[in-house]
């Protein structure tokens, strides 16, 4: 039975915000909670990018939900062996309930120390061996690495969970969702693709679970729910690698500039239709994700959530 979360945007909100929006999601009868890794918002619009690890910490005392990283790059901005730390210590304060989302990231975030942002098969060799070094972290053991993209000399973890911190890896291709399935112990992806989850799971993802996210604006009145979702989120509309490879803000209202509102009204659920919002939901369901994360545009979240609580859910679930 596939299972509802919220997703924490850091890009929207500040820390407390964010945690406000945690607890209203536990009260409407989400059962988990993604959380956005970022350095930058996509665009000056969205206004914020607080460091997850704070909030995560800030959420272990304020909600009893498991909570995931949605999604951390573990390549250049952070080093594998400081995410593991991070990732070890936000499972003892969860009390276990942490998984870490990972996957190759944007140049929006990850350039900024002035290195090279490698090509996109080069970051998954990258994420792989990254992975590696959590991994062994994780056993509480001195280690060392000396491997092509990354060194690691006598690190230990102390402060660790009774049970390694589960890896779940982004992926949105074919060849992503191959890699995901050889080293991830689960699935991310943001459009309800059957086909890559089945290339997942025969790639030797198996059982392992498939994770799905996306965006709603709800409000009463569909029309300012659509300029209020292109205002702030043009950018989700962006093709190809374009994403990946943009360096600033700047860049990205630049570029969101070529979406229309009638692109953003065509992807994102916006209104107040139950069947609209409850279809959306339903095509994740039906292509087979174990877990659907949701995250409301904009300001309004009360509304959001009372509508949730009251009919989607209720309406998804049954």
């Amino acid at each position: 039975m596939t299972g509802f979360g919220y997703f924490l945007s850091c890009e929207e909100h500040g820390p407390a915000e964010l945690v406000e929006q945690a607890r209203m999601a536990e009260q409407a009868g989400f059962e988990s909670l993604w959380i956005s890794d970022h350095y930058h918002p996509w665009h000056d619009g969205q206004g914020q990018s607080p460091f997850v690890w704070s909030v995560i910490g800030a959420l272990s005392q304020a909600v009893s939900l498991p909570v995931e990283t949605a999604v951390t790059c573990p390549l250049v901005r952070t080093r594998p062996a400081v995410i593991a730390q991070a990732a070890a210590t936000s499972a003892v304060q969860l009390g276990g309930r942490f998984r870490l989302g990972v996957g190759t990231g944007e140049a929006l975030n990850e350039h900024i120390l002035g290195t090279v942002w490698p090509e996109a098969p080069v970051r998954l060799e990258m994420l792989e061996e990254a992975l590696q070094i959590i991994r062994r972290l994780f056993t509480g053991e001195q280690i060392s690495h000396h491997g092509k993209h990354f060194t690691v000399e006598n690190a230990r973890l102390y402060t660790l969970p009774d049970e390694p911190v589960p890896i779940d890896v982004s992926a949105f291709g074919p060849q992503a969702a191959e890699v995901a399935a050889r080293i991830g112990d689960g699935l991310i992806t943001m459009m309800p693709d059957a086909g890559v989850v089945e290339r997942f799971r025969r790639g030797g993802g198996g059982t392992h679970p498939v994770y799905g996210g996306l965006k709603v604006c709800w409000g009463p009145d569909k029309g300012e729910a659509v300029r209020t979702a292109h205002r702030l989120w043009a950018n989700e509309q962006l093709p190809g690698e374009l994403p990946q490879i943009l360096p600033t803000p700047r860049h990205f209202e630049q570029a969101s500039q070529l979406v229309t509102e009638d692109q953003v009204a065509q992807s994102v659920p916006c209104g107040d239709d139950l069947d609209a919002h409850a279809k959306a939901l339903s095509e994740f369901v039906e292509a087979g994700f174990d877990t659907v994360y949701v995250n409301q545009i904009g300001k309004d979240q009360q509304g959001f959530f009372d509508f949730y609580r009251t009919q989607v859910l209720p309406r998804v679930q049954d």
